[in-house]
Parts: C-alpha cells; structure tokens; sequence
C-alpha cells in the first residue's frame, strides 16, 4: 500500500512539473465577479466565455458509464483528478444534456483520511453547454483534488454524443448497440468534462453490459468483475495522455477477426454477425498501413491494440478515435462478390486517413479547432503517401481529387482561411470542409515538392517528437520544417531559406500566404523573347474583370508562390518564387514553349497570355507524351477553370432497371435485402434516378423513417434526387418545409446538414431560385445566419446564373449550328 501511495504521489509530481513547464501556473483569478454570466436559470454564472478558464486543469478521469439498451438511457459515474492553478471557488467544465445527480469535492486531506468530502452546488449555462460547480470552500492553488460526479441521460438519437444505433440480422430482428462519436464538441454529451482539445488527460473506463453483450474501449479490457442482476463490468486499461474527442466506447454482440502486427500491436476488426465475413480485407489494409506508419514516422504506435469497428449508423466515414476507430459500414467492409475497385479504393483510402490520425491529431494535436487543418489536412495528404508505399497496384492519385474539391470551393469569395477563427460549435463544426481536408493536403504536397521528401519528412518526424503527447499550433509545423534545413543548405540550392538576420522564419513567411488568407492565385504567363513575364491574381469563378467588385476582391490578395517550371530547351525543373505581384525571369535562350506547375505539384492556376495555349496545343498535337500524365491533366483542369463551366457498370446497370416500376420496386426490395453496404449504395443511387414524382417521394419518406434507409444516408439522397430533373423541385420543397424535423436528426452544423442545404439548392441558376433560396435562408433567424455554408450557396448560384447570361445565348446558336 505504501509503494502504491507513493507511485501515485510521484505521478502527481510528474503531471504537475509537466503542467507548470508549459507555462500553465496562471496568475490572476480568472474566475472573479466580472465574468459573471445570468445562464436561463437566472443564476449567477461566474463565466462568460465560450472557452473554458485556464484555472483548472484535469489530469485524470476514473469513468463508469452503464447503458441500458431496453430503455436507451444511460447513468454514469466519474471521478475526475484536477489540479489547481488559481485561488478559485468554482470549477468550469462542460456538459451538454445531462442531468447531475450528484457532486463531491475531495482534498488531499479528504482522499488519506477517507472522509465523504464536501457537496458542490451545481449552476448550469446551458447555451454555453457549460456547468460550474461551487465550492463551498476556496480551491488552493498547487494542490489536486478529486470531483466525483454522478449523472444519467439519454442515448441520443442523432449521431453525436453517446448514440443508439441498429441492425437487422438476416432473420429480420432488430438488435441495437449503444456507440460514441465526440469530435470535435460532443464528449459533454456523454459526460461532464473539459471538452477542449488541450485538456488532455489520462481515462480510465469502466463499463457496465449485459452477458449477450461485448464492450470496448480505447484500450484493452484488463478485467472483468460479475455484479449481479446479470450484469457484468469491465475493466479497461489507463489511456495515455489525451484529448476528450478521442474517447470512445462500444456496446455490442459483434465478432471481430484479429491479427498481429510485426512490432506486436493487436489488430482487431469488428462488424455484426451477419457481415463478420467481410472484414477480412481492412484487417490486413490495416496491419499493413500500421507498419508503414510506424515505420515512416520513426514513432512506435503507443497503444498495444488497435480496434476498427464498423458502425451501422454513422454520419460520417469513420472517426479516428485513439485505440477504437469508428467506421461507416461502407468504409470498412469489403465484399469481394460485390464490391468493385473503387470501394476496395474507398476502404483503403478511409483506413490510411484515420491510421494517419493516430499520429497527426492522437499524439500530436491542434491546440485549437481553428487549426483542425493540422489533422485532417495532414490525414489526407498521408493517404496519398501511405497509398502510393504500401498500394502501388491500387494507382492511387488522391492528390488530383483533392486539388479539384479544393479548387472549387476556393475559388469562390465565400471560401475561408486554412487557419480560420472558430468559437461556437456551430463554427467549428464548419471547420471540418474541404479547406482544412484538401487545400490542406494540398499546400502540404507543395511544400513537400519544395523542401524535397527526405527534409519534409525529417521535419514532421521532428515536429510528431518534439509535441508529443502535447498540443501544437500552424507556427510549430512551419518551425519544425525549417529547423531541419542547416544554413550551410543554402548553397545548394535546397530552397529552405533564412531571413536576413539568420533565424528560420522563411517557411513560416512563405507558408502564412497559404494559410492566413483564403482564395487561390492565378499565375499569368507571357513569354517574349528569352523573357518570362510573371503576374498574380487571385483567381475568382463567376467575377470578371470588367465587374464592379473585382477590385475590391483582389485588392490585398497575394501569395508567396513556388513556382516549377519546364520548357522546350530544356526537361530540367526549373524553380522561383513569386513573392511580388509581378516579376519576370531571363532564360539563356527563346523558347517555343513554357509549362508551368510540373505535375500538378503546387496549388496555382495558370493561364499562358500571348501564343502560351496555341504553343502547348501544337506540342500536345504533335508529341502528347513529352508532358506527364499529371501535366496534361492539370492543363486540361486549367483551360476548363479558365472558362465559371458548370461542373461502373453495375450501377448503371441498376439505373437503367430503375426506369420501370417493375425494376424500381424489385431495385428497393433487393436494397432491404442486401448485406453488402457497397452493392446498396449502387441500388440507392440508381433508385434516385427515377422519373416518377411519386416513387423519389417514397425514397425520402423512408430515408426520415431510418428502417430501410437508414437516416445516416438521408442526406446523400437528397442531393442524388436533387441532381435528377424530376427530383429538384422535390428536395427541396421537402427541406424547406421539414426543416424542424431534420435539426432533431441532424445537428445543424453538421456535415449531414451542410450536404443537404448545398445538395439541393447549388444547381439553382435563376434570379426566381436564388430569391427562394435567400427567403428561406433568412427564415432560419440565427440559425441560418450562422452557418457559412449559405454563404456558398448564394455565391455558387449568383454564379451560375451569370455564367448563364454571359454565355447561354453564343452556345444556344453553337448547337443549332453544329448538331
């Protein structure tokens, strides 16, 4: 007992030095009579931000939570350990839905001497998602405490929190599982806890089943102990050190295949009964894409197991919870009678994405949601390079895609900044769109192209070492890539600079371009002579220059740009960064032509001024394989940008069966029936193909039902109908007046909303549609207002509408000329 007490008091030294290296020790009362807030209850609340107060930290949870899968509630009991870095009578954290029973407050004194502690009162703060507990006696600063708290609630209904979810077995019964999904604001749902991602701490899980049922958790199971009335609880190990987000638990009766990687970390893949058989391909993707990880990042995986697990409801792919990463059926399965290449490229990609987190956001995490990119723009950005190392046969160019998605979206004002300012939970739930995933990935692959692989690389090893465990910002990334780069480099050419003064800001310079301010630039190319005549812009759709508001809508607008480039004369890549509006580059000779952005490396558009196009028409005529299949890509994808234009078998195979009513009704009856999520996918979309009103209807009120179309695709099917002629009216007159019930399925910054709003209203392109879409959005109050994505909307249709005035009229005669 006396080798435990004082293993468990040099912990707490450990966990305390650790917090005052940081700079953690605050020196003023954050919690004083300034911040108090009057919350619903119109008691006085004594914090007013939406950020939780530095003044309490938490260094460990001790958490019992016990569902019961009959009546879909859920009681929960923790013991949080907290360390105290202000004189303060309250301790802030989050919670969001659940109803606290009880709160006790215990000293170091109270913990030696076993005495009851003392009762907190509990205020609450509701639009907050916040609570405060009081003391009845002042917090001493340095000193840890213990707050035990007891709460129930409800299993949500949605797909956020702690959730319900279902499956039917090939007997038809329905069986429900009880699942989490916190990123990034939804652990307060589960718990009360400080549900911000640089409260990392330490959790240990309990959780209380049924016998029929098996639990799991970020860690393994060490124990199991019988309590009686049927009910068993188990046991699992300490976590390491991490944020709330990644907490995750399962209650199920699912059966898993395992395997074992080459440095000893247990691969499990679980799925239910009926579908068990089609996990064999992700348990080896995983093990494989594992080891190449391990390996790449010079960083042993620090968990001795890993789970993944396919959920049967679940909004989005997976979640890359530390230890137990969550899947969407159709991202984890594969079936190898039904499935085709491009689901095994789906279930390859979504394992390589969230296998990339247990590094880039598990180990290493963004201080703060506004740079959320340094997750998922680094996930994405790894699938590419894991793909291409442990796939080759899949030919994998990911980067294409993304450049694409993000070129799209960028390129319209209603873009953000990679980094970007997010509060609320509406707004940081925005964050998780294209600009953090593949503009993020992007700018990477541009930075990788300039530094070379072997010193990006080493720079992200240094960057995963040095803030392990830890939280870090957009600037420690840029550092960590520039501290790999010596001063004696500079000779040769490496193009990793300095400033004048010698400290390694310049990565950092050029990089801030990319990331502090949205849009894209166009580069404009003129050759005259043995001169290269350099300009950028920012590159807008649907804004011309003759527009009022360009000015205006470039004015401060420029990029720090790494340009590559080839020619006639000579094969070699060519370098220079643009860091000026204009510049211009001497060649040693005349050429006849120019590429710029060799293989689609960089994220820039091009446009080649004077006879640029009518030169690299003539080679692609005479000689196309001189340029890369990348490089005549990215020209095509250009000359099209350059243009506002609009942008397997089986399926439609399936499309064309939908066409009749006898095929649409076996298409829906064959859907109910069918096991393989990828073969479902293929029915649903062909059965929003319909040209009967009455049958895209029944789609829709099936999807609301979530019994033969489960609510998790809901979204996805009304912008497949949207897309169908027959359907556009349909979805989104339904929208419209079913707005209420969709925000109690959805939550409204949800990627299920922000699909739903764009998917059927984004191909409107009249002045009649954009007015109807500007009601209805400015009937949602504060609801709508907040949400950026309206924003896009009204710009994308503002823009088709102007690419149909400015164009509608010359291709109208084009085709009765030429068809």
């Amino acid at each position: 007992m006396a080798c435990l007490c004082r293993r468990y008091s040099l912990l707490i030294l450990l966990q305390i030095l650790y917090i005052y290296s940081l700079g953690f020790y605050a020196r003023t009362n954050e919690t004083n009579k300034e911040n108090e807030t009057f919350p619903t209850d119109k008691k006085p609340f004594p914090w007013n931000s939406l950020k939780l107060p530095r003044v309490i930290v938490p260094l460990h949870y001790d958490l019992c939570i016990h569902p019961d899968l009959s009546t879909f509630h859920f009681t929960g009991q923790e013991t949080i350990e907290i360390f105290v870095r202000t004189n303060t009578s309250f301790i802030i954290l989050h919670s969001k839905d659940l109803e606290i029973t009880s709160s006790v407050l215990l000293s170091k004194d109270d913990m030696w001497s076993s005495t009851p502690g003392k009762k907190l009162q509990v205020l609450e703060h509701p639009a907050h998602e916040q609570i405060a507990l009081q003391s009845p006696e002042e917090l001493v600063v340095g000193q840890v405490y213990l707050v035990t708290i007891e709460f129930h609630g409800k299993l949500a209904d949605g797909f956020d929190g702690f959730y319900k979810s279902s499956y039917k077995t090939h007997g038809g019964e329905t069986r429900i599982i009880a699942t989490t999904d916190f990123e990034p604001t939804s652990a307060r749902m589960a718990f009360p806890c400080f549900d911000e991602p640089s409260f990392k701490a330490n959790f240990s899980i309990k959780i209380r089943r049924e016998k029929q049922h098996i639990a799991l958790s970020n860690m393994p199971k060490i124990k199991t102990t019988e309590l009686g009335g049927g009910l068993l609880e188990d046991h699992f190990d300490v976590t390491v050190k991490m944020s709330t987000y990644l907490v995750a638990y399962v209650i199920c009766d699912f059966k898993s295949l395992e395997a074992t990687t080459s440095s000893g970390i247990k691969v499990s893949v679980y799925a239910s009964p009926d579908k068990w058989d089609q996990t064999r391909y992700a348990l080896n993707a995983a093990v494989k894409l594992l080891e190449f990880y391990e390996k790449h990042f010079d960083i042993s995986f620090p968990l001795p197991k890993l789970d993944l697990i396919a959920v049967p409801d679940f909004q989005s792919g997976a979640m890359e919870n530390w230890g137990l990463i969550t899947y969407r059926e159709t991202s984890l399965l594969y079936d190898p009678k039904t499935s085709s290449a491009a689901d095994k490229l789906w279930v390859t990609k979504v394992i390589a994405h969230e296998l990339a987190h247990q590094w880039f956001g598990n180990l290493v995490t963004m201080e703060w949601w506004n740079d959320i990119w340094l997750n998922e723009g680094f996930a994405r950005f790894m699938e590419l390079v894991s793909l291409n190392a442990t796939y080759p046969e899949l030919q994998y160019d990911f980067f294409m895609n993304a450049y694409f998605g993000a070129i799209a979206r960028d390129s319209l004002n209603s873009s953000h900044p990679i980094s970007n300012p997010a509060e609320t939970p509406i707004q940081i739930n925005e964050m998780f769109d294209t600009v953090s995933y593949d503009k993020g990935a992007c700018i990477l692959k541009m930075l990788q192209d300039f530094l070379s692989k072997q010193v990006f690389q080493k720079g992200v090893i240094q960057y995963l070492k040095k803030y392990s465990y830890r939280n870090a910002k957009t600037d420690d990334l840029w550092n960590s890539l520039a501290d790999i780069c010596p001063e004696g480099d500079l000779s040769s050419g490496s193009f990793c600079f300095f400033s004048h003064d010698g400290s390694l800001t310049e990565i950092k310079e050029m990089m801030n371009t990319w990331t502090h301010q949205k849009g894209i630039p166009l580069v404009l190319v003129k050759c005259e002579g043995n001169t290269i005549k350099l300009r950028q812009e920012r590159f807008l759709k649907g804004v011309f220059e003759e527009d009022p508001e360009w000015a205006n809508l470039q004015s401060r607008y420029f990029w720090h740009i790494p340009l590559t480039y080839i020619t006639s004369s000579s094969n070699t890549v060519h370098r220079h960064v643009l860091k000026t509006k204009t510049d211009s580059l001497k060649l040693k000779e005349g050429v006849a032509w120019v590429k710029f952005n060799v293989d689609m490396n960089g994220y820039y558009i091009v446009h080649y001024e004077g006879n640029g196009w009518d030169n690299i028409i003539t080679l692609l005529d005479q000689n196309h394989t001189l340029f890369s299949p990348q490089d005549r890509v990215n020209l095509i994808h250009n000359a099209f940008e350059l243009v506002s234009l609009p942008t397997d078998l089986l399926k439609t195979v399936y499309s064309v069966g939908a066409q009749t009513g006898a095929g649409w009704n076996y298409l829906l009856k064959q859907y109910s029936l069918s096991v393989s999520d990828a073969e479902k996918n293929k029915i649903l979309y062909a059965l929003t193909t319909s040209r009967h009103h009455e049958k895209l209807a029944k789609l829709i009120t099936l999807g609301m039902e979530g019994e033969v179309i489960k609510t998790q695709n809901l979204a996805i099917l009304l912008h497949a109908i949207a897309r169908n002629p027959e359907g556009q009216r349909l979805a989104w007159n339904f929208v419209r007046e079913n707005w209420k019930k969709l925000l109690e399925k959805f939550e409204l910054a949800s990627f299920s909303i922000r699909t739903i709003i764009f998917g059927t209203t984004s191909h409107f392109s009249s002045r009649d549609e954009l007015e109807e879409v500007k009601i209805f959005f400015k009937s949602l109050n504060n609801q709508g207002s907040q949400l950026k994505i309206t924003r896009v909307v009204l710009e994308t249709i503002t823009k088709n509408i102007r690419w149909l005035e400015k164009n509608l009229s010359s291709l109208r005669n084009w085709l009765l000329n030429n068809l």
